[in-house]
């Protein structure tokens, strides 16, 4: 990856809707380019995945902390978590957790059962869930 392929996903980490020819005017390229590099970065797997973030007036988040049983591997575990519905990601940390799942919902109701699935993944063995009040 390049400065210029650092530049085309600064800018959809800013606005992921943004036009390839938007993108070509900002990098110098030309949008032909711009569309077959994003296409790289997706392949290569830079670029997981876009997605739409609702605001807090139309929904809810947390972040869920998780404790796994060491006879799991922590990695299929992960691998698990990211296919629930309204888990937006899922990091393996360090420290009293071994997992950290960002979990984004239309409400506070659903964002609980999200986190009754995530309990429900074999190899959890303890939560810690704390709303988001507010996010800059």
């Amino acid at each position: 990856m390049d400065e210029i392929d650092q530049q085309i996903i600064a800018i959809l980490k800013e606005n992921g809707r943004a036009a390839y020819v938007d993108i070509g005017k900002k990098t110098g390229l030309s949008e032909g380019a711009v569309r077959k590099r994003i296409t790289a970065l997706i392949k290569s797997g830079d670029i997981k995945k876009f997605t739409i973030e609702a605001g807090f007036k139309t929904g809810a988040k947390a972040i869920t902390l998780l404790s796994v049983n060491p006879a799991y591997p922590t990695s299929k575990i992960s691998q698990e978590l990211i296919k629930l519905p309204n888990v937006e990601t899922v990091h393996e940390v360090t420290g009293q957790y071994d997992i950290a799942v960002v979990i984004s919902a239309s409400s506070v109701t659903e964002v609980n059962q999200c986190v009754e699935q995530v309990r429900g993944v074999e190899g959890v063995t303890n939560t810690n869930t704390m709303i988001i009040l507010r996010q800059y």
